[in-house]
């Protein structure tokens, strides 16, 4: 089973091609799978009609064998027209992971045709967005959705950004951003997975408030050009993006996540002081500003950490970055 370039788009998704460099490759909420199975990278973003020319919404690889040049791009994924998402409405946030023998796709889709209860907020109206989870027996797709009914989380929160979480017994969890489009105060919160990953089992459970990070407290600036929100707006919102957690070499539980200081995009990071995923969850110092954020790491066939993420926030200016990173035992940070 193989990625297989876009059937009808007149694009470079039609045309993949090797020897790409980041520099060149438009991607947003960049995820990086290290294949230990194949030895390869691969890099995946969302596929846009208006940005890579294919016919609807989906997901679209890179593969690299030295994170230096790149091959593709490669349709892995498009929503399905029997699906509760919209194909004109956008696939946000991809990330694949390896989990008893199979892939999984996690991503975050929209239906703006079926609204909710509520009056916009700075002029975005509610609707369903949730992640999505899908399968496949190959990193390269194809990719098909398990629940073609309904996002994991229920429909009535406007949900994103959903990763996969292993707790202590092994058990997946999804781990979201609850949108500042409906709580005002964005959340990031954790739901048990049911053994297919189709849908959520239980109840959910707040780890944190996009307003405790302290250094969101000084943000003064008005809303962006890009109509990022701020927290100078009446009423003030704080946005939760990105979230994904990872062990540090003596045990300790850290977590990447965005947000925006003075309209620019700022990837930081937590630290659960319990070490486990109820937290309580303590902000710690920014790791990238410079409008650069929803990042995540991997480690390298070499074992050494790296953080990837997209900057500008805007498209389809938005590049990928990677950061070498330090495990400090009780957090990561850049490696000086």
């Amino acid at each position: 089973m193989s990625v297989q370039p876009a059937h009808n788009a007149a694009s470079d998704v039609q045309n993949p091609q090797e020897g790409h460099r980041l520099a060149d490759m438009p991607v947003h909420d960049p995820f990086v799978l290290a294949d230990s199975s194949s030895d390869t990278y691969y890099l995946y973003s969302g596929a846009a009609p208006r940005l890579n020319g294919v016919d609807r919404h989906g997901v679209l690889v890179y593969k690299s064998k030295d994170l230096e040049e790149w091959e593709g791009p490669y349709v892995v994924f498009a929503i399905p027209d029997d699906s509760w998402a919209d194909p004109q409405h956008g696939a946000w946030a991809p990330e694949v992971h390896a989990y008893n023998g199979r892939y999984y796709l996690f991503v975050t889709l929209h239906n703006e045709g079926r609204p909710l209860e509520g009056d916009p907020v700075q002029g975005y109206a509610k609707h369903w967005r949730g992640t999505a989870t899908a399968v496949s027996d190959s990193p390269e797709g194809p990719f098909e959705l398990l629940n073609l009914e309904s996002p994991v989380v229920p429909s009535e929160q406007m949900t994103l950004d959903g990763t996969l979480y292993l707790d202590e017994e092994g058990r997946p969890w999804m781990v979201y951003c609850h949108e500042w489009v409906q709580t005002l105060d964005g959340t990031i919160e954790a739901v048990r997975l049911s053994d297919d990953f189709s849908s959520a089992v239980g109840e959910p459970i707040l780890l944190l408030s996009g307003s405790a990070a302290p250094w969101l407290r000084s943000a003064t600036a008005s809303e962006s050009e890009q109509g990022v929100p701020s927290v100078s707006a009446e009423p003030p919102v704080y946005v939760t993006d990105g979230c994904q957690l990872y062990r540090t070499s003596d045990g300790s539980l850290n977590m990447l996540w965005s947000s925006y200081e003075d309209g620019s995009y700022v990837q930081t990071i937590a630290r659960s002081a319990s070490g486990k995923l109820e937290g309580p969850w303590e902000q710690l110092d920014p790791l990238v500003k410079e409008d650069s954020g929803h990042g995540m790491f991997f480690r390298t066939f070499d074992g050494e950490w790296r953080l990837i993420l997209h900057r500008p926030f805007k498209m389809p200016e938005s590049r990928g970055y990677l950061y070498p990173i330090k495990d400090r035992g009780d957090r990561f940070g850049l490696a000086e």
